[in-house]
């Protein structure tokens, strides 16, 4: 798995350069998030249980057809599908926030996902919900721990949850 740094070097490399005024901007835009990053994930790590809880009861809420008979997370085993994957998409989002390179995301998860979802009848528009939620469960309690104003967490915790939400919503999955 590569990160901002190794992927921008790598870039350098083949083309045989050394690093740029735009490189070393890069690199020192990266580093200058990395308090944030580590402050996203250490939440993330510490709360990703009441997390995925708190994103999945708003979802509920405003879609309440999913969890009633014929929803797609009715039935203990499909409810337990659902906070599976929403932790799921919660950890590599994880991943990603670290890495500064959400585009990790399309090897270890959106690559295939949508061929996965078609055959098991998983709607894309809640699960891209679900993952919009996440973002914004993690967003306010950095808020409210005072990591970071809205625009800054926005810029930086919400790029690889939006690029999740941006992949799964081009794939076009619906229920069968």
């Amino acid at each position: 798995m590569r990160d901002a740094i190794t992927g921008l070097i790598g870039r350098y490399d083949q083309l045989g350069r050394y690093l740029d005024r735009d490189a070393i901007d890069r690199i020192n835009g990266y580093l200058g998030e990395a308090a944030l990053r580590l402050a996203a994930v250490e939440l993330i790590n510490r709360e990703a249980t009441e997390i995925v809880r708190d994103a999945s009861q708003r979802l509920w809420l405003e879609d309440p057809e999913l969890i009633l008979p014929g929803g797609n997370a009715y039935t203990t085993r499909r409810l337990s599908a659902c906070l599976r994957d929403m932790d799921y998409f919660l950890r590599y989002a994880s991943y990603a926030l670290i890495a500064g390179d959400a585009t990790i995301l399309n090897e270890r998860v959106l690559n295939g996902l949508d061929d996965t979802y078609k055959s098991l009848g998983v709607p894309t528009g809640p699960t891209v919900r679900s993952i919009a939620l996440l973002a914004d469960v993690v967003c306010e309690r950095l808020a409210d721990a005072a990591v970071a104003d809205a625009a800054t967490l926005a810029a930086v915790v919400r790029v690889p949850f939006d690029h999740l939400c941006r992949g799964l919503a081009a794939s076009d999955v619906r229920a069968r």
